[in-house]
Order: structure tokens, then sequence, then C-alpha cells
């Protein structure tokens, strides 16, 4: 039996005046998603993020992995450090380092744009060892990562402390989100310094001449300590792998000793590698048990705030990624398929929210329609009556365990 898992990052949303009242979902034409959704064994909605939990991708694909974020979420950073190969001692707390966009308006500096218009790495990364020469000094380590996402370690740091996702900021003033609490004073130390270094750094100048937003300062927050965690196949009795081109999803499967795999142009947009994501996913189904394919684009767009680009990353996610894997997938003698999400990253809020997600396991051995009235939405997954209260637990329903 061979085991697929795609994971749509933020995918479901909420109804919009601009839709008609209809969410994105239930606007993008998602053939391959609505075969699975009337033929699917279970149909219906999860609970991906625990209450006491911040709604985030970590604790999201911590959930959709199989693992209990109640016992295993220690924050964000630590497992894009893992990703990076950064290596953390128990004592370390790490901290992801944005390159965002602020701007100085009516006397108030705004959070402008949480990703400096989607950067490229290329440039990102020049940026970064740059600040790492203006800004390190003793028991502070800054890491360059993959587009705007990239990561400080803090030697003997203090965990708790109270920080804030830019992205939960967008169009808002900045001052009452910066990092606080004992220690922080560095921490935003370093912010107020990147921005008198990176306000005629050449790679801004240039995307400014460009049209592009600049990188003009980091942002500081999602601390986290390195986690300890049993193996995928220790947990589950199966071998895994994982497709994404997000640091924090490969870093849960470095620590989930699943083989991670790096696919030429894959990026967090819509302009990743979708074609090359599929090829390598199946491909690696040839050694292992189960694989995932991470897409980060239905969330990026959410985060944006345009719905035209969230419905054609869905439709992109489901005419490139679902249908080529429904087909490819047929090589195999059995297989089963789970679709879903990690949480909503809804057009209106701009940020994830704590909301249940639609979820979908197909079964090779009975693809016959179980429901022609099924479609792969938030109110057709509801209207199921089938809800799964902890979300983790989902994926031993995919196994049959």
């Amino acid at each position: 039996m061979k085991y697929v898992l795609l994971q749509g990052d933020g995918m479901p949303d909420h109804k919009l005046p601009e839709l008609d009242n209809k969410t994105p979902l239930e606007v993008a034409n998602t053939p391959n998603l609505d075969f699975i959704a009337k033929s699917a064994e279970k149909f219906g909605m999860v609970k991906t993020i625990p209450d006491p939990l911040p709604p985030g991708s970590d604790v999201g694909n911590l959930t959709v992995l199989g693992y209990d974020p109640m016992v295993y979420y220690t924050g964000r950073s630590p497992l894009e450090a893992a990703s990076i190969g950064v290596e953390l001692s128990p004592s370390d707390v790490t901290l992801r380092c944005n390159l965002v966009t602020l701007k100085d308006q009516d006397g108030q500096t705004i959070m402008e744009d949480y990703s400096a218009g989607h950067i490229s790495t290329s440039e990102s990364t020049q940026i970064i060892n740059d600040l790492k020469k203006e800004l390190e000094e003793e028991g502070f380590i800054f890491h360059p990562g993959i587009s705007y996402r990239h990561l400080l370690v803090w030697e003997n740091g203090n965990y708790e402390i109270n920080t804030t996702p830019p992205h939960d900021i967008s169009d808002k003033p900045i001052d009452s989100y910066l990092p606080n609490g004992k220690g922080t004073t560095k921490l935003n130390e370093f912010i107020s310094r990147s921005r008198v270094f990176l306000k005629d750094h050449p790679v801004n100048k240039k995307r400014v001449a460009n049209g592009d937003n600049p990188a003009n300062s980091i942002w500081l927050w999602g601390q986290g300590t390195k986690p300890t965690m049993p193996s995928f196949e220790d947990l589950y009795g199966v071998t895994g792998s994982i497709i994404s081109a997000v640091d924090l999803v490969k870093g849960i499967g470095k620590f989930a000793k699943m083989k991670v795999i790096d696919v030429p142009g894959a990026t967090g947009y819509l302009d990743t590698n979708y074609k090359g994501k599929v090829d390598y996913a199946l491909e690696s189904l040839n050694e292992v048990d189960l694989t995932m394919i991470h897409i980060e684009a239905t969330d990026e767009t959410g985060h944006v705030g345009i719905a035209e680009l969230k419905i054609q990353a869905i439709e992109d996610f489901d005419n490139k990624v679902v249908g080529p894997v429904l087909e490819g997938i047929k090589k195999f003698d059995e297989y089963r398929i789970l679709v879903m999400s990690d949480h909503p990253t809804p057009i209106d809020l701009r940020t994830h929210v704590n909301e249940p997600v639609p979820f979908a396991i197909l079964d090779s051995k009975d693809l016959s329609e179980k429901n022609s009235s099924f479609v792969y939405t938030e109110g057709s997954a509801d209207s199921s009556g089938i809800y799964i209260h902890d979300g983790w637990k989902l994926l031993g329903m995919l196994l049959d365990k």
C-alpha cells in the first residue's frame, strides 16, 4: 500500500462579498478535488489547531503529519533551523527573522509587506550575509534561509517572550507588536539597526528601481527551542518523504527522520515547480510508503489578500498537483490519498485562523462515487456530518492504524 498526503496550505477561506458570498474554494474550478470528495471513503471537517496553541503552519503541519502538537510543539523557528542545517543546543532559543517592508506614515511605522515582495533567495542571502557582518555579536547568530524567511539563534536565550507574526499585522502600526519580555531590548535594537543599515543597501536600491518592495527591515518572531520527537517510522510503522519549498515543513520532516527532497525550481508561491514536486514525490514512493506534497501558494495568496490570486493558487493545486497525482499513482496496485490543509488563511483577515478544514480520504479499492452532491468545499465537507476533533489522529485513519 502506498499513501499520498496532499496539503494545500491555508486553502480554506471565508465567504467574500466580492465573490457573491462564496469562498475561493467554492468559486475555483477543481474537478480533481471534487472527484476525491465524491468518491472519498471519508469526507468531512478536521480541527488541526488545538485551542491553546497559535494557528500557525508549525502547529498545523505537525497535526497533518500525525504528531500531537500539544506534546511535540516547542515553537516554529527550531523546525526551520533543522531544515537549513543549524544545530541547536538545549539552551538555544531561535527566532524567525523575516525580511519585511516597513513604511512611515502619519508619524507611525506600518507593516507594509511581511515578505518584502517575496524577495528572491539570491537577493535575501546577500542581505542576511551583510547583516551578519553589521549586527552579529556574541550570543546572537544570523543564518540565511529561503526568500524572506531567515533565522536568528539566541544562545542561552529567553523563550518566554512575546512576539507577533508579521503577516498578522499587515498595514498596521508595528509599535505595540514589537518583541517584549526579558531580553528583548537587544532584539528590538537589531530591528532598529537593520532599518538604518538596509535603507541604502544595493539590493534595495535595485528593487525600488524595478518597482519592487524593498527589504528595509528584519522582523523577529516565532521563538522556540529544540523539540524532541519520535521518527515517523517509529510512530506509525511506515517510511515517508516530504516535498516542500518551505523550511518549516522540511524541518518537521528532518525531526521526523523522513526523506526530505529538494525539488529544483520549488518556491513557496505561484511560480513553484508543480510538475517537479509531483514527479519527485511519485518517484520517492518506489523507496518509501508515504509521501507528502506541501503547496504553499494557497496560503501566501491568502496573506496577500487578493481573491483572484487565491483562486488561481487553488486551481493550480487541483490541475497541476491533484490531477497528476491521481493519474501517476495508478502505477501502484493499492494506494490511499489524503487531501487537507493545515489551517485556513482567509482573504478578509490575511492571516491564519483556528477553524476546522475540509479533508477527504480516497482508497483505490473503491473509487466509486459515494455522494454525487459532495464537492471539495468548506460547506460541503461540513454537511457530511463527519468532524475529527483531534486532528493529529487523522493520519492514523489514512494508514488504518
